[in-house]
């Protein structure tokens, strides 16, 4: 019985030492440009680390908040468009929209849109009814108790729209408008094309 248990711890060793002969490997950019794989450390070679690995326990907090799912007033929706295009994020943007009722080819179609739009740089969003460009709509108030809200938000008025203005890509530097519709589904506010 021995032997084997000596046989055993024998494999178990031969398989351990090539492990902890192994060192960490480091991804770095050259002086020239190129990529650079090493065992040694970046800055040993007057390379760039590409991706500098955090100092364990220590967890790097999220760089941009975290997308609001359901906008309960116009001013969080208005918001949401806003951080989607702050990180030109078409799918954060197509996220506030409504799709039943597309067919393929129509939701296919304004998604390439929505893409096309995130890559112009947006200059102001707002009701078409704003007394002034880039003011803020007033979001409903909720009336609300210790045991919480006594009234749901109030859904947006009939007809409603955020009005989006981008530069435009045409070279002309007049500003390019999109109309999106309002719209109240399962106590939430939606985007959906003005068409």
């Amino acid at each position: 019985m021995r032997p084997s248990v000596a046989l055993l711890c024998l494999i178990l060793l031969a398989w351990a030492v090539p492990a902890l002969a192994q060192t960490e490997i480091h991804r770095c950019i050259g002086a020239n440009g190129s990529a650079v794989f090493t065992d040694q450390p970046c800055a040993a070679l007057q390379a760039t680390p590409v991706s500098p690995a955090a100092p364990p326990g220590h967890d790097i907090p999220p760089a941009t908040p975290p997308p609001i799912l359901c906008a309960a007033s116009l001013g969080a929706l208005r918001q949401s468009v806003i951080d989607a295009f702050a990180n030109r994020d078409a799918n954060r943007m197509a996220g506030l929209m409504l799709w039943n009722g597309y067919g393929r080819g129509a939701a296919i179609a304004d998604i390439r849109s929505l893409g096309e739009l995130m890559k112009q740089p947006l200059l102001d969003v707002g009701t078409p009814d704003d007394p002034a460009p880039g003011s803020d709509p007033p979001a409903p108030a909720i009336a609300t108790s210790s045991t919480g809200p006594l009234s749901p938000p109030s859904p947006p008025p009939a007809g409603a729209q955020l009005v989006l203005h981008t530069a435009g890509n045409d070279g002309s530097g007049s500003p390019h408008e999109q109309r999106f519709n309002v719209v109240s589904r399962a106590g939430c506010l939606w985007l959906r094309n003005a068409d």
